[in-house]
């Protein structure tokens, strides 16, 4: 008995269905690809823009200290006395924060 060969041929809709596919595929790829850098691009921002805050909330920070330094009862004592005013302590009205 002798065996037949079969041979397969690819249809005209095959072939557009595989190259399709391939298409699909390789524009997956490019699209991951692509809007992976984008998110990366995104996150460094983001992490730029956190750096800065965190700068900026140091900044902040010190001035505050050095606003409540320079405010205390004690420096104010002694700037009155400096310029030659009187102190009197039923002019002082304590408020609480």
């Amino acid at each position: 008995m002798a065996r037949k060969r079969r041979i397969i041929r690819i249809t005209k809709g095959e072939k557009l269905l595989y190259f399709g596919a391939i298409i699909a595929f390789g524009l997956t790829l490019l699209l991951k690809i692509f809007c992976g850098a984008s998110i990366s691009n995104l996150k460094m921002n983001i992490e730029e823009l956190n750096h800065n805050i965190n700068t900026e909330q140091k900044k902040i920070e010190s001035l505050t200290m050095t606003v409540n330094e320079l405010t205390s009862f004690d420096n104010v004592k002694n700037v009155v006395k400096e310029m030659g005013l009187a102190y009197n302590n039923d002019n002082i009205i304590i408020i609480n924060r």
